[in-house]
């Protein structure tokens, strides 16, 4: 168990850094006030491989740092919610629900990989302008920053919310079901924990 948890831990780790290069080093978009980037593909990704729990604090800890060493520090709190609930519901459908790490055909794990970055990543296209709202409505009030969520939050069907969420949802299932039977093959898998 402390080996596996060992183990665990620097998927993490490495979780962790490739969202963070996957939205600060690979160049993002800045469209409509959505900044398109495929650091939620990894938080995904390590969702997939390591369970929700595990998933969602790379990418709560990825991109969290990112935001405060590129400058956006206020928005550091909300990305680590926001990343780690992204984890959090990608590994439970993919977990809980489906038990993707078990030994399943192909398409088995094609489709419920497929099923938890998208469910996930929709959902964050509702949950983020709605925490954003909450927080400038009540810890920090900003009227205008306010009426921008409230305006993100109603056109969630903007181009840029959906790209972003499309292009971190297809690049999150190719690497899984690239990456699952290599690492199965070299003995690398990571162990989902009970409670991840």
């Amino acid at each position: 168990m402390k080996h596996n948890n060992i183990i665990n831990l620097s998927y993490t780790g490495l979780m962790a850094a490739l969202c963070y290069v996957g939205y600060a080093v690979f160049p993002a978009i800045n469209a409509s006030g959505t900044k398109v980037h495929i650091g939620n593909a990894f938080v995904v990704l390590g969702a997939l491989l390591l369970g929700g729990v595990h998933g969602g604090l790379a990418g709560a800890i990825g991109l969290s740092t990112a935001d405060i060493l590129l400058g956006y520090a206020a928005s550091a709190p909300r990305t680590f919610i926001c990343k780690l609930v992204i984890g959090i519901i990608a590994g439970l459908i993919a977990h809980k629900i489906s038990h993707i790490s078990d030994e399943h055909p192909k398409n088995y794990v094609l489709k419920w990989s497929s099923i938890s970055a998208i469910v996930s990543l929709a959902f964050n296209c509702i949950f983020e302008p709605v925490l954003k709202y909450i927080c400038f409505t009540l810890l920090t009030p900003n009227t205008e920053k306010a009426a921008s969520a409230i305006k993100a939050l109603l056109a969630v069907t903007t181009y840029s919310t959906i790209i972003n969420a499309v292009i971190n949802s297809v690049l999150a299932i190719i690497l899984y079901n690239a990456l699952r039977p290599v690492l199965f093959k070299a003995g690398f898998f990571p162990q989902v924990l009970k409670n991840s």
